[in-house]
């Protein structure tokens, strides 16, 4: 059986022992604690810059959104007035369709008057 002397000193050692693993275990502590913050404040300071961006694209978006419906509107006038335009010119092409048929009526006449005409020539000729 050891000494009560032994188990003095053991029990001393071990005490020492985990006293220097608890003062470790609270420097460790301590480090991750710190490393935890500093982590917490880059998170943060990232969540606060993705904040700034989204504000920023949602900004540019808008601003292109605004562009597109400028440009929408000023394609709807344009087709409107090409609509116009296109009106016109089947007017326009209802107008010269009228003169080609009258071109074509006065041909015709023409025709038949050369035809007149050289049988008019032809009976001269033949006195």
């Amino acid at each position: 059986m050891p000494s009560p002397e032994m188990d003095r000193s053991e029990l001393d050692r071990r005490v020492r022992r985990h006293g220097a693993d608890i003062d470790a275990l609270y420097e460790i502590s301590a480090r991750i604690e710190g490393k935890v913050d500093s982590l917490g404040l880059r998170v943060g300071a990232v969540e606060i810059g993705l904040g700034e961006l989204s504000r920023s694209v949602d900004e540019r978006f808008d601003g292109v959104d605004r562009r597109f419906d400028g440009v929408d509107q000023r394609l709807d006038g344009m087709d409107q007035r090409f609509d116009g335009m296109d009106q016109r010119f089947d007017g326009v092409d209802r107008r010269l369709d009228g003169f080609d048929q009258r071109f074509d009526r006065v041909d015709r006449r023409l025709d038949g008057i050369d035809e007149q005409l050289a049988a008019i020539l032809t009976i001269l000729r033949e006195r």
